[in-house]
């Protein structure tokens, strides 16, 4: 049987670069994190094991004099006032097209505050990233996710769209053009759709049809994992989602010549090789 692992997926950039920089700040000592690094269980658990400790916002507003990561999906300005506040070191490890994003933002609300204008963003409510982006506008911003949310914005005052970066973007060309339908003059749309993350989407297209069968990989919690895997079992139907080797059968096999793995972007590399060997019946640990 042919196995082969999409050359196009695990880790983006900005997460590469914020697992890289918690693995040298762990071997100085006691490191936090605001929420999850990854969504990703299994990479969790082993940098868990090398001391990180996961903490929520209420948590970290308490600490004082210790080391706190702030991961890839950046910070409202409010964690950095607690964090100077409570003489907290950070350790920035933002994406950099988040940070720009936030800044974009931050200078768009100033300009439109004045007219009561409204910062509309394409996200996930709830989401880490979305959080630091409506903080950019003192909480002003609204967030909209479907075409009903857009019944809430103010058509009569300047709207400025923007999208968080790991968003679909035939989702955010959809929504963006139903605001602007209705807004018409009055609605400017910038996309800030990281395009390493978007251009994962065609390439994946193509690349499941490759295959007889696809396992994707990615953490249960993960909001990329569950939009491609979606758009990959549209191409083949032989698509499971699996978070571990564990979670292999025989049955997903029956009848196939040729088998692809691919993940989400907060998918490690080691994990998909590990379900490669599996699936070769190498039965390798990571």
């Amino acid at each position: 049987m042919q196995v082969e692992i999409d050359k196009n997926s695990g880790f983006c950039t900005g997460v590469v670069n914020a697992i890289r920089k918690a693995e040298e700040e762990l071997l100085k000592g006691d490191l936090y994190c605001i929420g999850d690094i990854v969504h990703n269980n299994l990479e969790m658990e082993r940098l868990q094991k090398k001391g990180l400790q996961t903490i929520e916002h209420a948590e970290f507003a308490e600490l004082t004099n210790c080391r706190v990561l702030f991961r890839a999906h950046g910070e409202p300005p409010s964690s950095y006032e607690i964090a100077c506040r409570n003489k907290v070191e950070i350790i920035d490890a933002s994406c950099p097209v988040v940070l720009h994003l936030q800044r974009r933002i931050r200078e768009a609300y100033e300009a439109v505050k004045g007219e009561g204008g409204q910062i509309v963003i394409y996200g996930k409510r709830g989401h880490a990233e979305v959080i630091g982006l409506v903080g950019q506008t003192e909480g002003k911003a609204l967030v909209v996710e479907t075409e009903e949310d857009v019944k809430q914005i103010d058509f009569t005052k300047p709207v400025v769209v923007f999208s968080q970066t790991t968003k679909s973007l035939d989702g955010f060309r959809a929504i963006s053009a139903l605001i602007q339908q209705r807004g018409r003059k009055n609605v400017t749309v910038y996309d800030t759709i990281c395009r390493k993350v978007a251009n994962r989407i065609p390439q994946l297209r193509n690349f499941a049809k490759m295959h007889d069968v696809i396992i994707f990989v990615s953490g249960k919690k993960s909001s990329n994992g569950k939009q491609l895997y979606t758009v990959c079992k549209a191409v083949n139907p032989r698509t499971y989602f699996v978070e571990s080797a564990e979670e292999l059968s025989e049955e997903m096999f029956e009848g196939a010549d040729s088998v692809g793995i691919s993940g989400a972007t907060s998918t490690p590399l080691w994990v998909t090789e590990e379900i490669r060997d599996r699936i070769l019946g190498k039965n390798k640990k990571g």
